[in-house]
C-alpha cells in the first residue's frame, strides 16, 4: 500500500480534479486528501472502496503495489 498515495493523486490529476474537489465528492476535507496523497494518513476500508467506485478502478488496484492503474 506504499503507492496508495501516489494511485491516488495520479487518478485525480487524471480527471482535473482539485483537492478541495475531491474532498468535497469524498465527504472529507480536502486537507486530509492531501495528507492521504502523501502517504502521511491512511484511509479506511470504506473510504477506499468509495474511491475506488469514484475513479471507476478495482479496490485490489489501489491497495497492492504490484498492479498498476489503468
Amino acid at each position: 500500500m506504499k503507492k496508495f498515495g501516489e494511485k491516488l493523486r495520479a487518478l485525480r490529476k487524471r480527471d482535473g480534479l482539485s483537492l478541495r474537489q475531491l474532498g468535497d465528492m469524498l465527504g472529507i476535507h480536502h486537507s486530509h486528501i492531501g495528507k492521504i496523497e502523501l502517504n502521511q494518513k491512511t484511509p479506511n476500508a470504506a473510504m477506499i472502496t468509495k474511491i475506488a467506485q469514484l475513479f471507476n478502478v478495482s479496490f485490489d488496484q489501489l491497495m497492492n503495489d504490484e498492479l498498476e492503474l489503468d
